[in-house]
This record gives structure tokens, sequence and C-alpha cells, in this order.
């Protein structure tokens, strides 16, 4: 009879070693981590976090460049937010965090009416918190925790919703040029990070500020895509692949590729003697 405790042991060692190379080959593709960089991870306390968090200590311990890593939480002064768990779990590991405390809660809750949704205000308090924190302490690399699957749901929200072929990019220049926000899970897939995060047990802490309420049109693009993976194999796959396969002159942005421009290219007399010779010679 085979053991359910080993073969539960081999799947996870085969899912971390899966990830481990995902994020390898993500940081390697698009040059988010170079010798001497101080990373800063972002934890919200969700699976995605952790697990960000999880691979770059291992990777900091192979990686055949040094470079820093701490850990940084936003407390939002959400009420019941367990305050203990992070820095225990921060201290568990032994690797530097600091946690931000900052009172977004209550400025949500006075602007956005009830009942809406309040994760873009909340997202834009939390984005500037984390830039401001990383510019005063020489913070070079922001890590983020997005997958391939937020990449994809951004994507088509931004077709569906925007009028735009925009997604999420795997290392970004944030607008006033004063941070690179990095995101080495973005060629690993959330179902893969959900079972890896139930196996590691992380201490996860639900976001309380909007009951865990997902944005409706994200939530829809997350139910489109779950269903194309159930019934066409592969082809998430096909369509992150495509977004690294980008054909300007075949699409139709103006300020992408210079339609005007387009000329025909007349050939001169020497070419066409050239090319009428060399069917001469395939034709013997």
């Amino acid at each position: 009879m085979s053991d359910p405790g080993k073969k539960s042991r081999t799947q996870f060692n085969k899912l971390q070693k899966r990830l481990r190379h995902y994020v390898g080959d993500a940081i390697a593709d698009y040059t988010m981590i170079e010798n001497g960089d101080k990373v800063m991870v972002c934890i919200s306390g969700g699976k995605d976090s952790f697990t960000l968090l999880d691979v770059l200590i291992n990777l900091q311990k192979t990686a055949p460049i040094d470079f820093e890593l701490i850990a940084v939480n936003l407390d939002q002064k959400q009420p019941g937010f367990p305050e203990h768990v992070l820095p225990d779990y921060f201290e568990s590991l032994g690797v530097p965090y600091h946690i931000i405390e900052k009172d977004t809660y209550s400025v949500v809750r006075r602007v956005i009416p009830e009942g809406s949704t309040t994760c873009g205000l909340c997202s834009r308090l939390r984005r500037g918190t984390l830039y401001g924190y990383a510019e005063a302490n020489s913070v070079t690399k922001i890590a983020l925790g997005h997958h391939r699957d937020d990449i994809l749901e951004t994507f088509f929200l931004n077709i569906f919703y925007g009028g735009k072929l925009k997604a999420m990019p795997p290392k970004l220049l944030s607008d006033d040029k004063k941070n690179i926000v990095i995101r080495p899970l973005a060629y690993c897939r959330e179902k893969e990070i959900e079972r890896f995060s139930a196996f590691k047990k992380f201490p996860i802490i639900p976001c309380n500020l909007c009951g865990s309420q997902e944005n409706l049109q994200r939530q829809a693009m997350k139910v489109m895509l779950k269903s194309w993976d159930r019934q066409f194999p592969g082809r998430l796959e096909t369509i992150f692949t495509s977004l690294q396969n980008i054909a300007p002159s075949q699409l139709a942005d103006r300020q992408l590729f210079d339609f005007t421009g387009l000329k025909i290219n007349h050939r001169t007399g020497e070419q066409i003697e050239s090319f009428n010779a060399g069917l001469k010679v395939l034709a013997q």
C-alpha cells in the first residue's frame, strides 16, 4: 500500500520546484533583480504575497548574485486586523521586515459610499504609501504578488471595459520614474499558488475592509478564464504567450506603427536583371 504522506510530499516538492523555476525564468527574462538590489516584498497577508516571499527567500540563498530582501506590510488599521500575525511570521523566517501603520481604512470609509466597491481607492492609497516608503528607504525594486491569472484578467478587463490593449507588465517604471515594480510570479498560475499555500499553511489574513469582495468586472473575467481553462486546456498559456509576441504592424494603433510612411519598394533595373538571372539558374 502506498504512503499517502510520501505521495503528498512528492507532489509538494514538484510543485515547489515548478514555482521556483517559473519565478527564476521571469526574473531572468525581464532582469527583475540585479546584483546589489534592495528588494521590498509587499506582503498583504494573502496567498500570493506569502508565496512570493517564500520563493524569493530561497532564491536569495541560491542565486549567483547578492541582493537584500525586506518584507513590508501596510497596516491600514482595519478593525479586527491581527497585528501580531505578520511580525511573528517574519521573525520565524528571520527575514528583515517593517510594518507601515497608516489609517487608510477611515479614508476609504469616509470617501466611498456604502455598498460601493472600495478596491480602487484602497489600492491607490496603498500604492502611494508603499512607493513613498520605498523611496525613503533606498529600495531599488518593489516586488508585488501578481501572477499570470492577474495579468490575463487585467488584459481582458482593459479590452472589454477600457477599449485598450493593455495588461500588467512583469516589470514597470512608475510614472514619476522613482520606483521600479517587479512581478516575479508573472509566469505562475493561481491554482498552483493556491495549492502551494495550502501545503505551506501560510497564516492567511482576509481583507475585512470590503468583506473580501471582488471587483465585479474582474470577477467576471476570472470566471471566464476559468471556464476557458476547463474547456480548452492550453488556451490561457497561448493567450499569455501572445502578450510576449506583439506585431505592431498587424494592429491598428497609428501611434505604435507608422502607417502613413508605408511605401512600395520599387525594384531597380539592376535588381530586376539579377532576379531574372536567378530564375534562369533555377530553370537549368
